[in-house]
Formats: C-alpha cells, sequence, structure tokens
C-alpha cells in the first residue's frame, strides 16, 4: 500500500465524524482504492454505492480543500460511477 493511500485513510478519517450512510470507493489513478462507509475510511477493494476517480494531484487538492469536489467533477478531473446521491454527500464531508 503507498504511503498516498495511507496519507488519504487518515485525512478521510479526520474529515469524518461517524460514518457514511452507504458506501463510496476513491480510486487514485497509479496509487490504489480506498473504501468509506459506515465504519470510516480504510484501504481496499470493493463494491460501493459510488465510485470516484481522480489522479493523486487532484484528490490530494480536494482533502486538503484547496479544489472543491463538486467543481474537479465538472472540470473533468474527478470522474463518478453509480449513486451522484451518494457522491454530493461525500463531496459535503470533503468540503
Amino acid at each position: 500500500m503507498s504511503d498516498m493511500i495511507n496519507a488519504a485513510v487518515e485525512a478521510l478519517n479526520a474529515k469524518m465524524d461517524g460514518g457514511l450512510d452507504g458506501s463510496a470507493k476513491f480510486v487514485i489513478e497509479g496509487e490504489g482504492e480506498i473504501i468509506v462507509d459506515g465504519d470510516g475510511a480504510r484501504a481496499g477493494d470493493g463494491d460501493a454505492d459510488v465510485t470516484l476517480t481522480a489522479d493523486a494531484g487532484t484528490f490530494e487538492s480536494i482533502l486538503s480543500g484547496d479544489l472543491d469536489p463538486t467543481t474537479a467533477f465538472m472540470s473533468g478531473q474527478l470522474s463518478v460511477d453509480g449513486d451522484m446521491g451518494m457522491a454530493m454527500k461525500l463531496g459535503a464531508v470533503l468540503s
């Protein structure tokens, strides 16, 4: 598992004060996958209600608050596959 994935898991768990009502998977190109659900964030792959895919730089910018997830999606930097409502809930957590 990459240092980027470990740091992202820590950052996501710090941003989420509770679990997510549903599940999401982040695919960080060239780094790996992160699952976020009612138990928090953890490295791993699996089925999820929504899958968000971005490169490492975009993902780091979203986590740091420098890039709004909606802006990333609208500009093509973040792709979303699955439940758009779940993606919106997750975007609110990350903002």
